[in-house]
């Protein structure tokens, strides 16, 4: 396969926004993430865009009215008149309102979406959205630092071209709200590896999650315990996807490359380096399939930078320097300056060998039990999110070339997403 086109989404205010004092999630590190990219040179060999903005109607494809009306009206000024929303939304403490709170879930989620659409019309082999990846989102409510859930906004602009989404999570917390979402359905495949027990947020993610009625094998989880290092966690992800692979067969994936997963974490426990993080990207990429690639969990703020710098590096196959480049933001990469420094690791490797072999088997044992890769016709093609993007130009009527045969096979596909409430949402085929 000849070089990958590689398309790179960045907003030049995202960085601006404020959670708020002592928080850690810190949409700064974006700033600092391009800055570096930048001055690494990176962004000659992509095509760099200022993504579209989501509306509130982009975000109601997966999202309640209710909850996304109450994101574009609340402030920090006028909180007190929305005490009991608060509570009904899960907004507060993990989830704080800030100053142009909307305003930020329109930009990751528009650039998250944009990109699967120039993924639907072969623009782009890979689209970079360091600042989506927002996993815990759910349909009512917020959870985990994460407001409008930008992966499954953007999974269900893929599936109105691709017959199967897989979904791959390096997170340290479990992707809940993807999974969640599509929880019922054999369209998308969510795999997540992630630390799990001890009560660790969000305390889902057990390998007996496995999906339900026609999703029933469809959800993958692989449960890590703490201090995992690149060896066992490499070990453990290349056999996974392969397999998910070999039985899935996607057309297009999402990958979610949450940087609390390396060693050093404010919040997590694993011991990844960004080499061995960037690893798992590097095996996805040369799978050559259609990718999305979104950011997500990571509270080191330097070592976020260093991780998603590398990784957009390794997906353009430009080799950079371990020394980091004169930047405005140098200060922070004290003492050492280098783009892989030595991070100690805080704890031991409480994964054995043996533990590691039984959840990879299992994980094989429930993928022999999926229909080999699930298949789906459409009779049109839903319009795009975004309408004025250029299309490229479609057959004037896709129906012509279905058989009858085919038409008595069509098949509406249910359960596009799970919303838990069972609301009747709009089937993704309506216009």
């Amino acid at each position: 396969m000849g070089t990958k086109k590689v398309s790179y989404f960045f907003n030049p205010d995202v960085g601006n926004f404020h959670y708020g004092p002592g928080h850690p999630m810190k949409p700064h590190r974006l700033s600092v993430i391009h800055h570096l990219v930048m001055n690494y040179g990176l962004h000659k060999k992509m095509q760099i865009y200022r993504p579209y903005k989501a509306s509130a109607h982009d975000m109601c494809r997966f999202h309640s009215d209710e909850y996304i009306d109450f994101l574009q009206r609340v402030t920090p000024q006028n909180i007190q008149g929305y005490t009991k929303c608060l509570s009904t939304f899960n907004v507060g403490d993990d989830c704080p309102v800030f100053d142009g709170l909307f305003e930020f879930c329109a930009m990751y989620t528009g650039a998250s979406l944009e990109g699967a659409q120039k993924l639907n019309h072969n623009h782009s082999d890979i689209c970079i959205n360091w600042s989506g990846g927002l996993h815990h989102a759910k349909k009512f409510e917020a959870s985990g630092f994460c407001y409008v859930n930008d992966i499954v906004i953007g999974i269900l602009e893929l599936l109105k071209y691709h017959p199967r989404v897989l979904y791959i999570d390096i997170d340290v917390h479990h992707g809940d709200g993807v999974q969640e979402a599509f929880y019922l359905t054999d369209r998308v495949m969510t795999v997540s590896f992630h630390k799990y027990g001890n009560y660790f947020f969000p305390g889902t993610g057990d390998m007996y999650e496995i999906g339900a009625e026609s999703g029933r094998y469809y959800s993958v989880n692989v449960p890590l315990k703490e201090g995992i290092d690149d060896q066992s966690y490499v070990a453990t992800f290349k056999p996974v996807i392969t397999y998910v692979m070999d039985f899935y067969k996607p057309t297009a994936i999402v990958l979610q490359c949450g940087a609390d997963s390396l060693a050093g974490d404010r919040l997590g426990c694993f011991s990844l380096s960004t080499k061995g993080h960037g690893e798992c990207v590097k095996f996805v990429k040369d799978l050559n399939v259609p990718t999305l690639v979104v950011g997500g969990g990571g509270y080191t703020l330097r070592n976020v930078a260093r991780c998603w710098t590398y990784e957009t590096s390794l997906l353009i196959d430009e080799t950079i320097s371990n020394e980091l480049p004169m930047n405005d933001y140098l200060e922070f990469f004290a003492p050492d300056f280098t783009l892989h420094p030595d991070i100690p690791s805080r704890q031991d490797n409480a994964n054995s060998k043996q533990y590691l072999e039984a959840i990879t088997k299992h994980v094989y044992d429930n993928l022999k039990m999926c229909q080999h890769a699930p298949s789906v016709q459409m009779f049109h093609i839903p319009e795009d999110a975004l309408p004025e993007e250029v299309k490229v130009k479609e057959e004037p009527n896709p129906e012509a070339r279905m058989t009858q045969e085919e038409e008595d096979k069509h098949v509406e596909p249910k359960n596009e997403f799970f919303d838990g409430e069972n609301d009747n949402d709009k089937s993704e085929n309506d216009p």
